[in-house]
């Protein structure tokens, strides 16, 4: 891999990490003893949220298994950053980068706060249903594996269709 995909990548995985503590730090200062703030009504709102397993509650207070596949995680997706090119597979390298900063943004709460509890804060409704309250890492994960997916369902056949046409 390039010297630029690596910056690329560094730059946008720090800011993903920054951005996530910076935002659960605002959460604990302003929002957890206070009310949920109404962005959108029945759409959007913050509240603070103290979180030991995963979405819908998935898990809970399972703190040393979510370490383990949390680092196995971090082991896979450096091992597939090293294949990373953002002009030859962006929305490869894009994934894989989102999700090792998501990755590391929910490991610092995992292994610093309390009982290995995750902060969240951004609560939606998503077609008139209350989603699970999340927090930027979450973002980055979730954008991150729908961008691998594409790469991998759409451009990597893509790819091989013009591979086989070059050969």
């Amino acid at each position: 891999m390039r010297k630029k995909t690596y910056l690329i990548m560094a730059i946008i995985i720090v800011a993903i990490i920054a951005l996530d503590q910076w935002t659960k730090y605002l959460a604990i200062k302003h929002l957890k003893d206070a009310e949920a703030i109404v962005i959108i009504p029945r759409f959007l709102s913050l509240s603070y949220h103290e979180n030991t397993g995963m979405g819908f509650g998935f898990l809970q207070g399972q703190t040393l298994f979510f370490i383990v596949v949390t680092i196995i995680a971090l082991i896979v997706f450096i091992a597939m950053a090293h294949t990373a090119h953002f002009k030859k597979n962006f929305f490869y390298s894009l994934g894989i980068t989102l999700l090792i900063g998501g990755t590391i943004g929910n490991f610092i709460d995992r292994l610093f706060r309390e009982g290995g509890k995750v902060i969240d804060m951004i609560d939606a409704w998503i077609l008139s249903d209350n989603f699970p309250i999340f927090n930027i890492a979450d973002m980055a994960l979730t954008i991150g594996f729908f961008a691998l997916a594409i790469d991998i369902f759409i451009f990597e056949s893509l790819r091989r269709k013009n591979d086989e046409k070059n050969v």
